[in-house]
């Protein structure tokens, strides 16, 4: 068990709770009447398939590729089987919340959609053939910073709502997050044929893109007045930018041959996306 909990991120189990927080401030912001009901189902329904997320890939592991230090392959293919068997239990626990939500008439066409669309998402992250395109750190940002967001907001409300446009900075500062998770593993993703965005595209063009997509968060920030959303109220989700531009600074200067700090840029990527979402 213990094996087990290294290989479910407790980072992304805190980050979805946050966004998932978010989504529900909305409704709150809106004036709309807390649903506690909902709200903890819904809670509970994105962690497990959180930890889903997590550990399902690892099941789809090759038997040479190492699943945590210096275990042996009988340990592997157990910690394989337990990965699988979690999994399993999560998503059968997520059909019997969807059915509570029913049951207490918090899960309309429209969230019951948004729960498919996760789902989708988590298979298309977590099996082969869909992970080995590259593109799952896009997935899991798309995930966390937009799925769970709005989960939260139409189990709240019942609808949909333009300031659920929020979640579009969100899910560019979360992109950008993954991408700095992937350099610090480059090489032994490398050395395993692991398909990551990183190893696909490759640092040249992945650097540019990371800066790209934390500068577009910015500035759709910015343009929230065009959705009748007013700078007064989220003008503290700007004391990010520093952060931000430092870690614009520091992926660059690794790209051109700098030592890298691998702890400092993990910690200011973490903070740009979590303390933006709290903002």
């Amino acid at each position: 068990m213990t094996s087990l909990l290294k290989l479910a991120s407790h980072l992304h189990l805190l980050l979805a709770a946050l966004t998932y927080s978010f989504g529900a401030s909305i409704g709150d912001y809106l004036g709309k009447p807390f649903r506690a009901d909902s709200f903890w189902l819904g809670f509970a329904g994105i962690l497990l398939t959180q930890l889903a997320m997590s550990l399902l890939p690892e099941v789809f592991r090759l038997d040479l590729e190492p699943l945590l230090e210096n275990e042996t392959l009988k340990e592997r293919r157990s910690l394989r089987n337990n990965a699988l068997y979690v999994s399993i239990a999560c998503l059968a626990v997520d059909a019997f919340i969807a059915f509570l939500l029913y049951f207490i008439r918090a899960l309309n066409f429209l969230s019951f959609l948004f729960l498919l669309l996760s789902l989708v998402l988590l298979v298309a992250y977590s099996l082969p053939p869909f992970r080995n395109r590259g593109y799952g750190e896009f997935l899991l940002a798309a995930q966390m910073a937009y799925v769970f967001p709005s989960i939260a907001y139409i189990l709240q409300a019942g609808e949909s709502h333009r300031f659920l446009a929020l979640t579009a900075p969100l899910l560019f500062l979360a992109f950008s997050y993954f991408i700095v998770m992937d350099f610090p593993s480059f090489a032994s993703d490398r050395k395993y044929n692991r398909v990551t965005f990183l190893t696909r595209l490759g640092w040249e063009r992945v650097v540019p893109l990371h800066h790209l997509s934390v500068l577009l968060a910015y500035f759709l920030l910015a343009a929230s007045p065009a959705f009748g959303l007013s700078l007064w109220r989220i003008w503290p989700v700007f004391l990010t930018l520093p952060f931000a531009l430092l870690q614009i600074v520091q992926l660059r200067n690794i790209s051109l041959g700098g030592i890298p700090n691998w702890s400092l840029l993990t910690a200011t990527a973490i903070s740009v996306f979590g303390l933006s979402t709290i903002f």
